[in-house]
């Protein structure tokens, strides 16, 4: 377990659930009738279990992926720059989306491949209907979708060490996996409270690491990183903000606080700029990704120093 971070209440979740009545979270929140009421918790137990380790060898460069939901799109916009700058992380940390993100590159899959999985990929999927409940989501379809694209089942697979950073749903802590199955994990780690029921892991409910630690520098410096790049994909408080949008200032505010508090630790944080509003088309989707793209490639300079 990592030590305790900044958030907003005891257990980590009432900030989030607040964060979750806006447009930016997972945009499903118009949908009738969703939730994770019902939906029992996807249980994964005995030795297979997502676990923790210190790595083998020290990591002279990290690359972080931040939580943000649909934000999470710009991750393969950052992606495809540092591919084209000649810059290969040997490890990657991600929470929630950019645990989804960071797992496929971690697997070594061309940029192509991974912007065709987040710019066709279908939410609504997600949806089951289960009668007296209506329409839940269904977090287990995450994982089923990382078991067909990967063709990997465990994080030893990988072709570049990964961490994945979840909640402990009790205690609000964030906790780092990178052993194990690897599904399991960045399903909890996507597990949105009130939208998706928990993954438990070893006994413990397991939910959305953007809960307690939505910019995860803090385990990657745990694990030796030497260098931190990080990716922060939140809505940037230096902007006018647009009509509707002030009524979320105080948790743009807290949500800043909770990111800043890990970002001081990254050698550079990239921090694209895409509009405050988000949603699930594809035009945004291309959108974040193309101005993640040349917010990386404005950065060039200091970028390929800090990976020299």
């Amino acid at each position: 377990m990592i030590g305790a971070l900044p958030c907003c209440s005891a257990d980590g979740v009432a900030y989030h659930r607040c964060v979750l009545q806006r447009r930016d979270c997972l945009a499903l929140a118009a949908l009738p009738l969703v939730g994770a009421c019902g939906v029992e918790p996807t249980i994964v137990d005995g030795p297979d279990a997502p676990a923790f380790a210190p790595l083998a060898t020290t990591p002279k460069l990290a690359l972080v992926l931040a939580a943000g939901g649909p934000r999470g799109f710009a991750h393969v916009g950052v992606l495809r720059a540092l591919g084209e700058l000649g810059i290969r992380p040997d490890l990657i940390v991600g929470a929630s989306v950019g645990a989804l993100v960071g797992a496929a590159y971690a697997a070594a899959l061309p940029v192509a491949q991974i912007e065709s999985m987040a710019f066709d990929f279908d939410f609504y999927s997600m949806l089951r209907w289960s009668p007296g409940s209506g329409a839940q989501l269904e977090g287990r379809r995450i994982a089923s979708l990382l078991e067909e694209t990967l063709a990997v089942s465990r994080f030893a697979q990988l072709r570049t060490p990964l961490a994945v950073v979840a909640t402990d749903r009790a205690s609000g802590q964030p906790l780092a996996f990178n052993q194990g199955l690897l599904a399991a994990a960045v399903q909890a780690s996507c597990a949105i409270p009130g939208w998706f029921a928990p993954v438990r892991i070893r006994g413990r409910d397991v939910i959305d690491g953007d809960v307690s630690s939505p910019l995860p520098v803090t385990v990657a410096r745990n694990l030796g990183a030497r260098r931190v790049i990080a990716v922060d994909v939140a809505a940037h408080l230096d902007k006018p903000r647009p009509e509707g949008a002030q009524r979320y200032l105080e948790g743009d505010r807290a949500k800043r606080a909770q990111i800043d508090a890990e970002a001081q630790l990254a050698d550079l944080v990239l921090h694209p700029y895409f509009g405050y509003w988000v949603n699930l088309t594809r035009a945004f989707r291309e959108r974040a990704a193309r101005a993640a793209y040349e917010d990386t490639l404005a950065h060039a300079a200091p970028l390929c120093a800090i990976a020299s």
